[in-house]
């Protein structure tokens, strides 16, 4: 029988329960508003409860991955949930255990990983960020299926078809990865875990607003593709999490559901689209450079921590533009090859600086974008609203999950932070008020401000 407390917590999930939507979409029941055809996912089964206890088996049971089970887990997801399902997955037959000893999720954990897993069967994870995205890549690369447990409500990336892989010369990619044939999640371990784990997921979906008007700003002027749909399945659970947002500095069980599912549904965009632009554009390339040149100075934060403070600063520098009535005005793109290899080594400057060619605006191509600007901005402005959070209320927001704030909450020097702004858009191809902001001549006063 229920107690008076689950009643509770069943009463605040969405009607249909914590995998409404999402069932629909597994299945191929939804419908994609902008095809009209029926949306497919490659993912068997998601199951999000407010306990798991006793049903460990039976979950990696219905997936058929194998007859011999490896447990992937570090000392922390151990203790957290490895240890119980290991036990339980007894019953099904033999157990392996693989427990890392605080993984990095780049090549070397990746060939480690891959050798360790060379017989395995069926690969079941357990953990977060680092733990997934690694067997994620590694049963990819020797054609296992694998199914995770979560242990954190951290990231977006249980659900996305992605890894993000630090590679030999210290450049943080996304690689094209396959899917987890299952995804569980137990919310009492996830609710249970240290705070700052879900409040940096939290941060990774605060990202939508921004993200979302550098892309349509992107597709606007440049013809970036672009698609809704990734906001339309995840808006009405974004409105219900934000309500929630002190519940997650408090372990709310409540909370923490509502984060998965905005975190469960941002990534089955990445199969909508192929991309993660609906999720990933100029606070996410702060985030990168401060992963990859900060160094011995890297404090050791959490991806989505940073990605907390660099979308209160997109938002900042969003408003600079939304605010004005005039439209930008760009001039030819300069960015010094020279200078990009004395901060990033030669060969990452050399990747990257091929990669980031198409948004390099000569005097024909900057005078198009500007031509585009003064017809379109106007119209571009408001639709651009449309999206827009104010930015005081993501402050009150992340506030309230109890994300870091600035650079220095951060444990990072200013100095170093500005220069992550300033430089990260010569690290991908992505084009967003980054871009514009530099090539208009504003960006440098404006990371001046920035702390």
């Amino acid at each position: 029988m229920e107690t008076a407390s689950q009643q509770n917590i069943a009463a605040d999930a969405p009607e249909g329960g914590w995998t409404a939507l999402i069932d629909d979409i597994l299945t191929g029941d939804w419908i994609n508003p902008e095809t009209g055809s029926r949306a497919t996912v490659p993912y068997e089964k998601i199951v999000i409860k407010e306990s798991l206890d006793g049903a460990e088996a039976d979950l990696v049971a219905s997936l058929g991955l194998g007859e011999r089970y490896t447990v992937v887990a570090d000392e922390a997801t151990w203790d957290a949930m490895g240890g119980r399902v290991a036990a339980a997955l007894k019953s099904l037959g033999p157990v392996d255990t693989v427990i890392l000893d605080h993984p990095h999720a780049d090549m070397g954990a990746v060939n480690d990983l891959t050798e360790r897993l060379a017989n395995a069967d069926a690969v079941v994870a357990v953990g977060s960020g680092t733990i997934n995205d690694l067997c994620k890549f590694v049963t990819g690369r020797i054609n296992r299926r694998y199914a995770v447990f979560a242990t954190a409500a951290s990231m977006n990336g249980y659900t996305s078809t992605t890894a993000s892989i630090t590679l030999q010369n210290g450049l943080k990619v996304s690689l094209s990865s396959h899917a987890p044939a299952g995804f569980f999640v137990d919310l009492a371990v996830t609710a249970a875990a240290p705070r700052y784990l879900s409040a940096a997921g939290f941060a990774d979906c605060l990202v939508r607003s921004v993200a979302q008007i550098d892309w349509w700003m992107s597709h606007r002027l440049i013809g970036s593709l672009y698609s809704s749909v990734p906001y339309i399945i995840q808006d009405a659970d974004e409105r219900a999490l934000n309500a929630r947002a002190a519940g997650i500095a408090q372990g709310s069980i409540s909370a923490n559901g509502y984060l998965h599912r905005v975190l469960t549904l941002c990534g089955f965009g990445v199969s909508f689209t192929g991309m993660s632009n609906h999720g990933s554009m100029g606070e996410h390339q702060v985030s990168h450079y401060i992963d990859c040149f900060a160094g011995e100075d890297h404090p050791g934060t959490l991806h989505g921590q940073q990605v907390g403070v660099a979308t209160l600063t997109m938002a900042r520098l969003q408003r600079i533009f939304l605010d004005s009535d005039k439209p930008p005005v760009i001039r030819p793109t300069r960015i010094d090859p020279a200078d990009m290899a004395r901060r990033m080594g030669g060969d990452i400057a050399a990747q990257c600086y091929a990669e980031i060619q198409p948004k390099i605006f000569d005097e024909r191509s900057a005078a198009e974008i500007n031509e585009k600007l003064t017809e379109l901005w106007p119209t571009l402005r408001r639709e651009l609203e449309a999206f827009a959070l104010p930015v005081a209320e993501m402050k009150q927001l992340l506030r309230d999950a109890g994300g870091p704030m600035t650079a220095a909450d951060l444990g990072l020097s200013a100095d170093f932070y500005r220069e992550a702004v300033l430089h990260c858009r010569e690290m991908r191809n992505r084009y967003t008020f980054l871009d514009i902001a530099a090539d208009a001549g504003l960006l440098e006063d404006f990371v001046g401000g920035e702390t």
